[in-house]
């Protein structure tokens, strides 16, 4: 049987329940077939988005390279957030127990958007042992080490400040509802994602995307991992990753994980590429998915080689 017909349809979805009973919705593609040799590519995804998130790189990867994505707990298809659980360790530990379960052995590239790469930085520092042995490549997308409970989105004086002092009532008035999905008006969500997390003339199809995956996010646990993303520090995980291969993508209009952030993590991997986006914003899956694909296959085609 050759290797194109051994591979997963891209859409085919699949469960994956965690340790504290948490069910995950998983996505797989590539090569149905692996061994000690196969390297898998890890996609993990921010902030009130899912795996969806990916689509738009998805066509620019290698088709026979191995793909997971999934749903982390609270966003997408997967389970709203159980009392106590919405914090960056438990997301780090659902995906060491995902990658236990799925891909028990071969090298891993492991690439986190915004919120998935704080789970990246978490995993590193939680389960050395799993990135000691496993992990041949790392790229981490539009996200921070920490001090986002500072975030201003990038306006000055007063107005910054109340963007600060804003946010944690935020985190707590999405953490105090009760239903299962935001009720918001698309048109409205629409404008204010294209003008928050985006850089200049995002398409109208990349912003839909990204309104689409807010809107099946579920509130309280949006709220609570609100809250999460303010208090982490991922520096002392950036430690273990000093040897791994690795790139660090930003957009140099991102307002929600400014560039300034992405440098210091650049700064903790002395060996890391760090790669500027002139005019683009947060989202830069949607809004550069070539370039993020063509880095991301870098660092398989490098996992292949070692």
């Amino acid at each position: 049987m050759t290797t194109a017909s051994r591979l997963r349809d891209p859409s085919l979805g699949h469960r994956f329940v965690a340790s504290d009973g948490a069910a995950l919705h998983v996505a797989e593609s590539g090569p149905a077939d692996s061994d000690d040799t196969t390297v898998t590519l890890v996609l993990v995804h921010g902030w009130t988005q899912d795996h969806r998130t990916w689509d738009f790189v998805l066509p620019h990867l290698d088709p026979g390279v191995r793909v997971l994505r999934y749903d982390l707990r609270g966003h997408g298809g997967s389970a709203p957030a159980r009392p106590g659980s919405a914090s960056i360790a438990r997301l780090a530990d659902d995906l060491a127990e995902l990658i236990a379960d799925r891909v028990p052995n071969g090298p891993l590239v492991l690439a986190g958007h915004s919120m998935g790469g704080m789970t990246l930085m978490v995993l590193a520092e939680r389960h050395p042992q799993l990135v000691a042995s496993r992990l041949a490549g790392a790229a981490f997308v539009a996200t921070s080490s920490g001090d986002m409970d500072r975030l201003t989105l990038g306006f000055p004086g007063l107005v910054g400040r109340g963007v600060t002092r804003f946010e944690p009532r935020l985190a707590r008035l999405l953490a105090g509802l009760r239903s299962d999905t935001l009720r918001l008006r698309p048109g409205m969500v629409r404008s204010g994602s294209r003008r928050l997390v985006f850089g200049d003339r995002p398409g109208r199809a990349q912003v839909d995307s990204v309104v689409e995956q807010l809107l099946c996010s579920h509130p309280a646990s949006a709220g609570l991992f609100l809250a999460a993303i303010a208090s982490h520090r991922g520096v002392g995980g950036l430690g273990a990753l000093c040897d791994v291969p690795s790139v660090v993508l930003a957009g140099e209009k991102d307002r929600l994980c400014p560039l300034a952030h992405a440098k210091v993590i650049a700064d903790e991997l002395p060996h890391a590429e760090f790669v500027r986006y002139p005019g683009a914003g947060h989202m830069l899956p949607q809004e550069r998915p070539y370039e993020v694909a063509r880095r991301l296959s870098a660092l398989v085609r490098t996992a292949v080689t070692n």
